[in-house]
């Protein structure tokens, strides 16, 4: 076993991934790691807090609105590195399916850490490439099926 200073210790992070139809909602970071790109909503996950109360609260953070958390979608390593190869961040990210308990899709207003915050389709989150953080695809792919073609 290899020892960390505390500083490069993992850390524990949640995503909220909210679905209306085939639309997703995403936001483009602020910050690091993944300044500019887009993803789905999340952050640290704060002493005391649950995961699931961690992703509704940095939900209504970043994007004003509040979801129900649901379930577990997927758990997954991020690790990012300087350009000389040295640990920069290593999070747990813990992907959490919410819901928003409304007809129609609220209008998300940016807030915190988040650049822009809006709804896309399957489609165009399919189409970001180099603008999507690591695994929305995938993510997308997991609450949300691909279109049948025939």
């Amino acid at each position: 076993m290899t020892t960390a200073t505390p500083s490069f210790m993992p850390r524990v992070g949640v995503l909220a991934l909210v679905r209306h139809g085939r639309n997703v909602l995403l936001v483009r970071r602020a910050n690091a790691p993944d300044a500019g790109l887009w993803g789905f909503p999340g952050g640290r996950v704060e002493a005391g807090e649950t995961l699931f109360q961690a992703a509704e609260r940095e939900l209504q953070e970043e994007t004003g609105l509040t979801a129900q958390a649901l379930q577990t979608v997927d758990v997954f390593d991020s690790l990012h590195h300087t350009p000389d190869g040295t640990l920069a961040f290593h999070y747990v990210i813990v992907a959490v399916l919410c819901e928003e308990n409304t007809p129609h899709p609220t209008e998300p207003h940016a807030a915190d850490d988040a650049l822009e915050a809006r709804w896309l389709s399957y489609d165009e989150v399919s189409t970001l490439g180099p603008k999507a953080c690591a695994r929305l695809f995938e993510l997308t792919q997991k609450i949300i099926p691909a279109p049948q073609t025939h």
